[in-house]
């Protein structure tokens, strides 16, 4: 393989790494050479069992974003890195008119404060240290549409293409990159409901042109991507990997 696309000795940390998304996202960058950090709220022994199974490197890290300044604290902690994926978000849903300010709260705690929190504190110890550095922020289908029923997922994934952008803007020039991977309809545990029901199931089917649902995988190669050195002149960008649902 081209060393465009290795990332070998590079020190990644991956926030939500314990399930699906993240999952995929922390397996394929140690199987591109990184060292990977696979934090979240809950044991992620099971996805290094994957990395040291793919015959990379890893290790695990508890991180609770439900407290965005304690989780930024955090950071340090995980030595010097030069990646950060922000990956981690949680959804709430009801209708917007019934909706509540401890959902409202909660969401955008984990969606959009802690994104902020992490990446400033993780380009400050970059730029500190003077060295290049990446930030890939998993944003969403509704950091361009509206949704229905999840106005708080819906406000905090435009704001993570936002951030995206301004960061971009601000750091490019000190050798960081920014950028977010926008996932189409992927399978896991935040679509098992819709996929469960089959009239919503066979409508979102029916409108993405690749004819099928998304893997963890798809998402997870995307990332690489923009981590590695093949996309140096890549910063500021919201890449859908959505199967063609936005083309449509």
């Amino acid at each position: 393989m081209s060393r465009a696309f290795r990332i070998d000795g590079a020190r990644a940390l991956v926030t939500g790494a314990n399930t699906g998304i993240g999952q995929a996202v922390a397996v394929g960058l140690a199987e591109a050479g990184a060292h990977v950090i696979a934090a979240g709220r809950s044991s992620c022994d099971e996805t290094l069992g994957l990395i040291e199974r793919a015959s990379g490197s890893g290790e695990t890290m508890m991180l609770d974003l439900s407290d965005p300044v304690a989780a930024a604290a955090r950071l340090g902690q995980a030595g010097n890195l030069d990646i950060l994926v922000n990956n981690a978000g949680i959804i709430r849903r009801a209708d917007s008119v019934d909706y509540s300010e401890a959902d409202w709260d909660a969401v955008m705690d984990v969606n959009l404060k802690a994104v902020f929190l992490l990446c400033q504190a993780f380009a400050k110890a970059a730029i500190a240290r003077g060295a290049p550095a990446r930030i890939v922020n998993v944003a969403s289908l509704l950091s361009f549409q509206g949704g229905i029923r999840v106005p708080a997922y819906t406000a905090s994934k435009h704001g993570v293409a936002g951030l995206t952008k301004i960061f971009a803007n601000e750091w490019a020039g000190q050798g960081i990159n920014v950028n977010a991977v926008a996932p189409g309809y992927i399978a896991t545990n935040n679509t098992e409901a819709l996929r469960n029901d089959p009239k919503r199931a066979a409508e979102i089917l029916g409108r993405i042109p690749a004819g099928r649902w998304g893997d963890p995988a798809d998402i997870a190669g995307a990332v690489t991507f923009l981590c590695t050195p093949a996309a140096n002149y890549v910063t500021g960008a919201v890449l859908n990997v959505d199967g063609g649902w936005l083309a449509r």
